[in-house]
Order: structure tokens, then C-alpha cells, then sequence
């Protein structure tokens, strides 16, 4: 039997608003964690190529998630009823499928000083 991680603590001091405008969303921990793996797998391999699949997969992934926290999430609070958000989860997966592709598409022709620089990218996007 494993034990169950103990909760994250969030800081309560209040934070100095940025020099420049951002958005942030929260994912899973287990997507973190799997995200982190990977662009260490990456940025330690003599080359990255081989890893080209596992970093297209980790952008989907945070793709997806970053979809519905900044779409789906807030269509459920705003309680928009049950056919606008079956008809928003629809389009919405039509979107990610196609999002997908061309993530998939792209990442997969890379070379490894551009895998470096979207491992560099999407460290950025977690600070």
C-alpha cells in the first residue's frame, strides 16, 4: 500500500504583480512529473531524436489540459447547461484531435537543437 503524497502548500504571501501579462493554468501532478522526465530524458541525451514521440506526446498532454482549464473549466462554473457544454466538448475535441496532429507532425521532424529549445520552452512555461 503507498501513501498518498501530502498536499502542496501554496505560499499566502502575496506576490508582486509581473512586468508582463501572463496567463498560468495548474495540471496534474502526474502530468508534472511526466512532463519533467521527459525534457530531462531530452536535454541529457547526446541526442534528442529518439525522444521525439515522448516530448510530442507531453505537449499534446499539456495541450489538452491547458484547453480545459481556460475553456471547459469555465463553461462548467459559468453552469452553461448541458447541450452548450456537450456541444463545447464536442468542437473541443475536434480541436485536440487536429491540435494533435500537427503537434505530432511538427515535433516528430525536428532536429535536437530544436527539441532542446521547446524542452527550454515549455521549462519557461512551468516557472
Amino acid at each position: 500500500m503507498t501513501k498518498a503524497a501530502p498536499p502542496v502548500k501554496r505560499s499566502t504571501k502575496a506576490r508582486s504583480p509581473s512586468a508582463k501579462p501572463f496567463l498560468r493554468f495548474y495540471h496534474s501532478e502526474a502530468l508534472r512529473v511526466k512532463t519533467l522526465a521527459v525534457l530531462t530524458t531530452i536535454e541529457k541525451a547526446q541526442d534528442g531524436k529518439p525522444h521525439r514521440d515522448a516530448l510530442a506526446e507531453i505537449v499534446v498532454e499539456l495541450t489538452d489540459s491547458g484547453l480545459e482549464y481556460y475553456f471547459m473549466r469555465p463553461l462548467k462554473l459559468a453552469k452553461a447547461g448541458f447541450f452548450t457544454e456537450q456541444s463545447a466538448s464536442l468542437g473541443m475535441g475536434a480541436v485536440k484531435r487536429v491540435f494533435a496532429s500537427v503537434i505530432r507532425n511538427v515535433i516528430g521532424h525536428m532536429d535536437n537543437p530544436q527539441l532542446l529549445s521547446v524542452c527550454s520552452s515549455v521549462r519557461h512555461l512551468m516557472k
